[in-house]
């Protein structure tokens, strides 16, 4: 009876699965609407006419993509389905797969479909499809690494289309160009036989000279656009070239510099005003007849009163304050009536007036690119040391958040003192601590003494530590002895003194950390300012360098907020702007070896757009670390 009953069942589920498959066969793929890839292309496979299938299926992708599910839209148009396509299909695809390559930021996709395009491909799109194609292919030739083919790619629609805004054309073009290898572009321009790429490829090559400096790249732009009347760029210049063309005559002439030259912050006063004035005075493009500089001590009172007093005077530009209360100050206001520099940021959620730009050598900054680094290495899954107290706090609030937004984890952060042993601080983040406590519960339930040898715990694969060089050396080689001696350690600037000392460093060796071009590279200022100066070395030599670049910044406000993605190369790191006018700074990265940094590679940027995020930050001085 029961095998009677169970063959029953068994001709029942058949029967089931019998009638589930006919059902799918009858599916009306043209007005199906599919709840998952996997669906989708399940149906798809069952459909006898290849045509409908495949129309089915680029038809879902598209819908998938509307609703923002570009990963379902992903697995639709990678499948094996969608090959051999015929041309008005093969068409529609490459536009699906160009939106989700570059919404998802999946280079190796855009590697892929970049081998089956060239500028000349967007000829192949309908009329009206032309300029989507363009924008799209542009992108995808992009995040594949091929700038020059994204610009080409623009160049040629700007010819074949009338429709699109010649600036929008322009300015993509320019910030493409700007991304090509000098050798690349030179190549580029010897084998260029177009009117519009010549001269495109002429103006980029113009504005590479070493050491150019405003001046001489505003005389460089005009030279071109006599040279090149009949080219579209000299009649709309892209909008960052016409800013710098035009940018000598609204430079300030009357710059007040407004810093702490007595009392407690002195030193890093001091320090930033030689940076400022060295870079004026080595600054060839200045006509110091008209441009003045004055400098004030604000810690002589109230910056309020001080700031009143430069409003009722003829100042172009107020440069500081350094202490973050009297910038606070500030905030009071809606509008400044003095465009100014602050060298400082402003708190979290704190409003920001119209005419506040904030520049500092922000921890915070750091903390991302060391979550960035780690994202561009395929790292997810770190250990973190960071010491106790507000400026730790900040740091571990970026950290943390920049982790979580490019998808890594912090399996543990220990927050330590100077005072606390640090053998115990770090066996307790190594997980050696509970490896102990776990043998002793054994040995305590079972009453007897067990061999044991403690294990670090597993899933970590590197180590952040935020620590300077006395606690720094102390931490690396207890890593080792605590098992951990192959994690990779990283780390920010707050771990170099800033100058080469390899006998004390060769603890440090192999740690990876993040700095500014001033303390590891040498350029002409830096040269001409250590034979004359002191303060150019160690933390004082940073914020020298801050000092340097807020003058090359005095010089470029208008430019990095009007003009996106343009930047400047300073001495403490690539600067850009924010949409609120904070400066963003992009430092490089330096390894020990043999106890003293070399410099690394640069590194892709993760994979993932950031929104941007106000923070608390600050100019580090040395009290504050």
């Amino acid at each position: 009876m029961t095998r009677t009953r169970i063959h029953h069942r068994a001709l029942a589920a058949i029967f089931a699965m019998a009638l589930m498959s006919a059902g799918c066969a009858s599916v009306n793929l043209q007005s199906h609407v599919a709840q998952t890839p996997e669906q989708a292309l399940e149906l798809a496979q069952q459909e006898a006419n290849r045509d409908t299938a495949q129309r089915y299926l680029l038809r879902t992708a598209s819908d998938f993509q509307d609703t923002g599910d570009h990963q379902a839209a992903r697995t639709i148009l990678q499948n094996a389905q969608l090959s051999q396509l015929p041309p008005d299909l093969a068409n529609e695809k490459r536009l699906l797969a160009m939106a989700s390559a570059t919404t998802l930021e999946d280079s190796q996709w855009a590697q892929t479909l970049a081998q089956d395009l060239t500028p000349q491909s967007i000829t192949s799109y309908e009329t009206a499809l032309i300029p989507k194609a363009a924008s799209l292919q542009a992108e995808t030739f992009a995040l594949a690494g091929d700038p020059l083919s994204a610009a080409a790619t623009l160049v040629l629609l700007g010819q074949t289309d009338s429709s699109t805004s010649p600036q929008r054309i322009h300015d993509q073009v320019w910030l493409y160009l700007k991304e090509v290898p000098d050798q690349e572009l030179q190549a580029a321009s010897n084998m260029a036989i177009g009117y519009e790429e010549q001269g495109w490829f002429e103006l980029a090559s113009a504005l590479r000279s070493p050491g150019m400096e405003l001046d001489d790249q505003g005389r460089a732009i005009r030279r071109w656009q006599n040279d090149w009347p009949g080219h579209p760029a000299a009649q709309v210049l892209p909008s960052e070239l016409g800013l710098i063309a035009t940018l000598v005559e609204s430079r300030p002439e009357n710059i007040a510099l407004a810093l702490p030259l007595s009392g407690p912050l002195a030193t890093a006063g001091e320090a930033i005003r030689d940076g400022f004035l060295a870079a004026y005075y080595l600054d060839a493009s200045v006509d110091r007849s008209t441009t003045d500089i004055r400098i004030v001590d604000t810690s002589s009172g109230p910056f309020s009163e001080v700031y009143q007093e430069l409003a009722q005077q003829e100042v172009d530009l107020i440069v500081g304050p350094l202490e973050k209360d009297a910038l606070i100050g500030l905030s009071t206001m809606n509008t400044l009536p003095i465009p100014t520099l602050g060298l400082n940021y402003l708190p979290t959620d704190t409003r920001i007036p119209d005419g506040l730009y904030q520049f500092g050598l922000s921890a915070e900054d750091e903390a991302r690119q060391i979550a960035d680094r780690l994202s561009a290495e395929d790292i997810r899954n770190t250990l973190v040391l960071i010491p106790q107290g507000e400026w730790g706090d900040r740091v571990e609030n970026a950290l943390r958040t920049r982790l979580d937004e490019n998808g890594g984890v912090a399996l543990d952060i220990q927050r330590f003192s100077r005072d606390d042993n640090l053998r115990a601080v770090t066996a307790d983040l190594l997980g050696i601590t509970v490896s102990r406590d776990r043998a002793v519960a054994v040995e305590r339930t079972i009453g007897l003494d067990v061999e044991f040898e403690p294990r670090r715990r597993q899933d970590a694969e590197a180590i952040i530590m935020v620590a300077d060089p006395t606690i720094a050396r102390q931490f690396k080689p207890l890593f080792a002895f605590y098992f951990g001696g192959e994690l990779p350690v990283y780390s920010p600037s707050i771990i170099y003194e800033g100058n080469p000392d390899p006998a004390r460093d060769r603890d440090l060796n192999r740690v990876k950390f993040t700095d500014i071009p001033w303390t590891l590279k040498d350029s002409q200022l830096k040269t001409t300012a250590s034979q004359q100066l002191n303060n150019t070395r160690g933390q004082l030599g940073r914020l020298f360098a801050m000092g340097a670049d807020a003058w090359q910044l005095s010089k470029r406000l208008p430019l990095l907020r009007q003009v996106e993605n343009s930047s400047l190369e300073g001495q403490t790191g690539v600067l850009t702007m924010s949409d609120n006018g904070s400066i963003r700074r992009q430092q490089l990265w330096a390894q020990f070896q043999n106890g003293a940094p070399r410099l690394l590679p640069d590194l892709e940027p993760p994979l993932v757009e950031t929104p941007e995020v106000d923070e608390e930050a600050g100019t580090e001085m040395p009290q504050h670390q």
